[in-house]
């Protein structure tokens, strides 16, 4: 998102600078690799910039001539007009009632490819939503309107799913030459693929559209511009327009890494374009996923395991590379508490060396973040969900969210606060004081946390089972207005229950573990008394800090604190 986080090393010196930046990650499940046989996508809209809110726009009808303002998503600067068309489609977040979900990762690229006017990547998405039923009529879509009005945003990778396929597409503009150059691959069934600013594809079929498409001028166009003299048989699109360097693979590539490693079991298995089948160790792409190893490059597309759950699926969004070389809770930088976060900058550096901290995929500065889901096999008034959360996935919840919901809860409203605007009706700001909290003694508040987030989640699993019964049989008797009643209630009775349970979250972690206590609760949940009859707690819990940070202190500073 907006600018890619990106890392550029001088390998001969072994130095990495830190380009300031946001960034995304998305993980695509196919229907033969889901549980229950949906298309899911995840997306982490990461920005320190970025309030989150879920996005509403019900279906319209417009008149002829009409005309739309574009302003640019990430900072709201006025692009200009484009053509309106007659009827738009009702959009909820980055899905459409349609069922058709388009996510992204911006992965910059060459620089210089931005056109001077247009669409935006992120308005480009919801334009899009407004006007495409399927993922294949979402890729014409956005080829026409960045051919005709321009793209002024760097190179972009966008997962686009409907309720039968799911496809990874990557753009960028052409520079001075308004439109983009583009190529975009189906995902197998039965394969999950993921992206995270940095782009993935590198060559692909040039003959089989039904599984691949792309700008006719993708390769003449790289041709031009320096970018690539072999034979067409081998163009990389990564390679051409955005090549990889060691920034692309540690803070990016290595969350691909990780979400492959969870959902394969740490065994990748793929069939490659000669249709080769292929099996290796998630382990053999360390080299690669940490920077040691560019040319070692990853699969497009992995097998799961198992077919993947929507639980399973929400959990990879949370990961923070736990039990890798990478896992971020065990190094000193965690502290006493095995807090999985730095804060920025995200590089430094100590006596002439250069040092990186991980980026995970779960991360402070998420404003929004949600798991898509589009089923087949029910009717599109009820088939799309959109499960949605605000701020860091690490420890905040997923609600569903139908479609073809004709309200939004308000603890997601847009206009309900803002970044510098507080407000206490608004799930954001609450939730991002429950994780606040977190922060402070991770691993003893987090657990808590997500026990929260687990009994939410099986709920909403709970509530959806009904609700599609509900509305489907509303729905098949020709009460559609009822029908969808009964899932707008549902969406938002199940958000505010969330924003009702994260304000009595709050006070709870403030009574139990003030001032670094851990106060003693027994078997109810209740906390035990030091005398029965009293209000006064029983003597709190305090758990020893891990040995390595004590020796850090001591080699730090042991011989001032030395007992002599």
């Amino acid at each position: 998102m907006k600018k890619a986080f990106l890392l550029s090393v001088f390998a001969v010196c072994l130095l990495a600078n830190l380009f300031p930046a946001d960034a995304c990650t998305n993980v695509i499940v196919t229907r033969g690799a889901s549980a229950d046989g949906s298309t899911m996508v995840t997306y982490a809209a990461d920005s320190h910039q970025l309030y989150g809110v879920l996005y509403y726009h019900p279906a319209a009808d417009w008149p002829a001539g009409s005309k739309l303002a574009v302003h640019s998503w990430d900072e709201g600067y006025y692009l200009g007009t484009i053509d309106q068309i007659p009827h738009t489609y009702q959009t909820v977040g980055n899905m459409n009632q349609y069922q058709l979900t388009i996510t992204e990762t911006t992965f910059g690229g060459r620089p210089g490819l931005e056109n001077e006017g247009g669409i935006d990547y992120g308005s480009l998405i919801y334009i899009t939503l407004q006007r495409a039923r399927t993922a294949r009529e979402a890729i014409a879509v956005m080829d026409a309107l960045t051919q005709q009005y321009g793209y002024p945003s760097e190179g972009e990778s966008f997962s686009i799913a409907d309720a039968n396929e799911a496809w990874i597409m990557e753009m960028v503009g052409k520079g001075s030459e308004k439109g983009t150059v583009w190529v975009a691959r189906r995902i197998p069934d039965g394969y999950i693929c993921a992206h995270a600013n940095q782009s993935r594809i590198h060559t692909f079929p040039l003959n089989d559209p039904e599984n691949c498409l792309y700008a006719k001028d993708v390769i003449s166009f790289a041709r031009s511009k320096g970018f690539f003299s072999g034979k067409d048989a081998d163009f990389s699109f990564c390679d051409a327009y955005c090549p990889i360097d060691f920034g692309g693979a540690r803070a990016c590539e290595a969350r691909v890494w990780s979400a492959f490693n969870i959902l394969t079991g740490g065994t990748f298995s793929w069939v490659d374009d000669k249709g080769k089948s292929h099996v290796a160790k998630a382990d053999d792409y360390l080299d690669f996923a940490m920077g040691h190893n560019l040319t070692h490059k990853m699969p497009l597309f992995v097998k799961p395991a198992a077919k993947v759950s929507v639980r399973a699926l929400s959990n990879v969004m949370r990961d923070h590379f736990e039990g890798t070389p990478m896992d971020m809770t065990q190094d000193v930088g965690a502290g006493a508490n095995h807090v999985p976060y730095r804060w920025r900058p995200m590089s430094f550096s100590v006596d002439g060396k250069s040092y990186v901290n991980e980026r995970a995929i779960a991360t402070q500065q998420t404003g929004f973040w949600l798991l898509c889901q589009s089923r087949n096999w029910l009717p599109d008034e009820i088939g799309g969900i959109q499960w949605f959360g605000v701020d860091d996935a690490g420890t905040s919840a997923l609600t569903p969210m139908y479609t073809n919901i004709t309200a939004v809860p308000e603890c997601f409203r847009e206009g309900n606060g803002s970044m510098i605007e507080y407000s206490p009706t608004s799930a954001f700001w609450q939730v991002n004081k429950v994780t606040h909290f977190a922060y402070l003694m991770y691993d003893r508040v987090a657990p808590v946390i997500l026990k929260e987030v687990e009994k939410h989640e099986n709920l909403c699993l709970e509530a959806v089972e009904f609700a599609d019964a509900k509305a489907g049989g509303l729905l098949a008797a020709g009460k559609r207005e009822e029908a969808l009643a009964v899932l707008t209630d549902v969406s938002c009775t199940l958000a505010q229950r969330m924003f009702s349970r994260w304000q009595q979250l709050e006070n709870e972690l403030l009574v139990k573990f003030m001032d670094g206590n851990i106060k003693v609760q027994n078997p109810d949940g209740s906390f035990k008394l030091q005398t029965e009859g009293t209000d006064i707690p029983a003597s709190p819990e305090h758990p020893a800090f891990p040995e390595r940070w004590l020796r850090g202190i001591v080699q730090d500073h042991g011989d001032i604190l030395e007992a002599k």
